[in-house]
């Protein structure tokens, strides 16, 4: 008997064969046959879902976006962790990564060819993540945590940061380079967010973590 499953759900099949493909050969080193292949289903139901590989990669990289976004939210709206802890574990969210270590999508939207995408998914984070932040914001200046007269205007401007300094090229820069950096970050999230000094420490305990260790 032939299992019929729902079209989320076989699309999703093809983009959990892809990412492990890509992460196998490559995304230049992929063809469609292989994708096909690996997730044994149709080339028709590939061709109904995505027009091309391009396409595949676009809609791994949308969804990998939407399960970041879920994540910040989920630790974004949990008041049982402080406000400082809640806004720095958000901040930390926005980062796939494991150990570390840059995934598939991270090293292919770092590539040139796919600057398009990497602007995509960096202007995706900018619109989403701000409004999440907010409530944290909002439940740091009721607790008199922060004191800031442009609440959002300062998220956004937090979150483009990461977004470019700790995203885009911090692979290239010493330990020496990226504490240095970490340090700024913290002397700038306290005056922009009006907050006591060390409110921010702990943000270089989370990029050691995230970054396999920061040399001292």
């Amino acid at each position: 008997m032939r299992i019929i499953k729902e079209a989320e759900v076989r699309k999703n099949e093809i983009l959990d064969a892809a990412e492990e493909l890509f992460g196998t050969n490559g995304f230049d080193g992929t063809t469609i046959s292989a994708i096909i292949e690996k997730a044994g289903i149709a080339r028709g139901t590939v061709y109904y879902h995505f027009k091309s590989k391009e396409d595949v990669l676009n809609a791994l990289i949308e969804r990998h976006c939407e399960r970041l976004l879920a994540a910040a939210k989920q630790i974004a709206t949990d008041k049982s962790v402080p406000v400082l802890e809640r806004l720095l574990q958000t901040l930390m969210a926005m980062n796939g990564d494991k150990d570390g270590v840059p995934g598939v999508l991270t090293q292919q939207m770092h590539r040139p060819q796919n600057a398009l995408m990497h602007q995509k998914t960096h202007q995706t984070m900018l619109e989403n993540i701000p409004p999440i932040l907010m409530e944290i914001i909002e439940d740091g200046i009721e607790d008199s945590l922060f004191n800031t007269p442009y609440p959002y205007e300062s998220v956004e401007m937090v979150v483009a940061h990461v977004n470019t300094v700790f995203d885009d090229y911090s692979e290239k820069l010493t330990g020496e380079e990226l504490l240095k950096r970490i340090r700024a970050f913290i002397f700038n999230l306290e005056r922009i967010f009006g907050a006591a000094p060390g409110s921010f420490d702990r943000v270089i305990e989370l990029f050691q973590m995230d970054n396999g260790g920061a040399d001292e």
